[in-house]
């Protein structure tokens, strides 16, 4: 690596033409610009052949002019991502559990072809999956259910989201029996959400486990496609039930106080947000409330 100091020099020297000129250009003496090329020629090998009124490159002083271009512009490059000037391109990663991801999704692309210099990279992950890909730098945000205890880890309240009991269309759900007879749906926290929910809804109940499961399916997108057909009952996120397309096959049965879980919005705590992620959130913040109505 050579001193940033000898570059610049040398670069004004070969733009000036003169010794003098390139010191006054750098706000040197003409004996520093001297020494800088002369440790750079030490170095290299000849770069200038010295005429009694100019300079000329030779081919390896032509070919280290070019070096220190690419240097330049590869300081001005950093600039300008340390100072967070790029706003409008290069890559947001976000990485969400399912259910609020199919909301945020569409919303994603919406900013990306607003901003098409903007790649989006989105993945749906558990929240130890995501917590991990967040520490791990693959990703700039995340979205979890519960606030991690972690002090690498920056968290703030995102967006609320409600279980629900979703039913095939035109159930009549009276009781604990007729969920019974429906039989259950399962996904993988299937159970867990449904002994939350139901448990304040129907107080008392058997359990989950007394239920028969008619499916099961580990796909958001498909995890209503059999309650839609009339196989079941199951228990998930409002935003899943928001994003699937067959909403006149579904009925939601009202559970009397609401289990609402809070998101929480992720990040590496050690340094802030690119400009182009903040303006993501923003954008996600503004339209996610229309999207999820």
């Amino acid at each position: 690596m050579h001193n940033p100091q000898w570059l610049l020099s040398f670069a004004a020297l070969a733009g000036t033409g003169s010794f003098t000129k390139a010191a006054d250009r750098l706000g040197l003496t003409q004996a520093a610009v001297s020494q800088h090329v002369r440790q750079l020629e030490d170095r290299l090998g000849p770069l200038l052949i010295r005429r009694p009124r100019a300079i000329e490159l030779t081919p390896a002083g032509a070919a280290f002019l070019a070096y220190c271009a690419e240097v330049e512009e590869a300081d001005r490059r950093l600039a300008a991502r340390l100072a967070d000037a790029e706003v409008c391109s290069g890559e947001v990663g976000l990485i969400t559990p399912g259910s609020v991801g199919m909301m945020l999704y569409p919303l994603l692309l919406d900013f990306q072809q607003a901003h098409p210099g903007v790649a989006i990279r989105h993945r749906f992950a558990p929240d130890r999956e995501t917590l991990a890909q967040v520490l791990d730098k693959h990703y700039d945000l995340g979205v979890v259910t519960l606030k991690p205890d972690d002090h690498r880890i920056a968290a703030e309240p995102f967006t609320e989201e409600a279980l629900e009991l979703v039913v095939p269309a035109g159930a009549r759900i009276d009781g604990w029996d007729d969920l019974a007879r429906l039989g259950f749906i399962d996904h993988p926290d299937g159970r867990a959400m449904a002994t939350r929910l139901l448990s304040r809804a129907y107080p008392g109940n058997p359990g989950i486990a007394a239920i028969p499961v008619h499916g099961f399916s580990n796909q958001i997108g498909l995890m209503l496609e059999p309650v839609a057909r009339g196989l079941g009952f199951t228990v998930l996120p409002a935003y899943a039930r928001q994003a699937f397309a067959r909403a006149d096959a579904i009925d939601v049965i009202g559970c009397g106080a609401p289990v609402v879980d809070t998101l929480w919005l992720i990040r590496r705590a050690e340094w802030p947000l690119s400009a182009r992620a903040r303006k993501v959130v923003e954008h996600l913040r503004q339209h996610i409330d229309t999207a999820a109505g």
